[in-house]
């Protein structure tokens, strides 16, 4: 996967997540079960996680001009 795919990846789970969240707190005014949902928004968090993880090693691959430089400055 690339950079990009993982970014549009991260950035569509937290939808999910956030839907995910009002649907918690709409059973929960209901009065109904939320652990089932619950655990399902544990995994999506968990995904993301990972996801960035792997968006941070891709990035640190990817490297750039300014690797180890302050602002792209001087390298002393």
């Amino acid at each position: 996967m690339g950079l990009d795919h993982v970014r549009s990846e991260i950035e569509h789970m937290r939808v999910q997540v956030g839907r995910q969240r009002k649907e918690i707190l709409q059973l929960q005014r209901a009065g109904m079960a939320t652990a089932a949902a619950e655990l399902l928004l544990g995994r999506m968090l968990a995904k993301i996680e990972g996801l960035c993880a792997e968006r941070d090693r891709l990035k640190a691959e990817q490297g750039g001009p300014t690797k180890g430089r302050v602002l792209g400055g001087r390298s002393w």
